[in-house]
């Protein structure tokens, strides 16, 4: 099962929001607030390459408040 960690920058005050929403999609397994560059990390996970990228790129980044991502891909051993 595809796997990523997403780093988030959020607009000032939209942390919130943009925490809650992922915080409720059904494929983020973990949400985490940071101190530091970026606001969020998340963990996500789908049922193939194909599903991920399109929850990475159709997704994640239209949710209002979402500045800037950075995705990290697992390797599978």
């Amino acid at each position: 099962m595809p796997e990523a960690f997403v780093l988030f920058k959020t607009e000032p005050s939209c942390e919130r929001e943009v925490y809650l929403a992922l915080t409720n999609h059904a494929n983020v397994a973990e949400v985490h607030a940071l101190y530091g560059e970026f606001d969020m990390l998340i963990r996500v996970s789908a049922d193939s390459a194909k599903n991920l990228t399109s929850m990475l790129m159709g997704e994640f980044r239209q949710i209002k408040g979402v500045r800037e991502t950075q995705t990290l891909i697992a390797v599978e051993n």
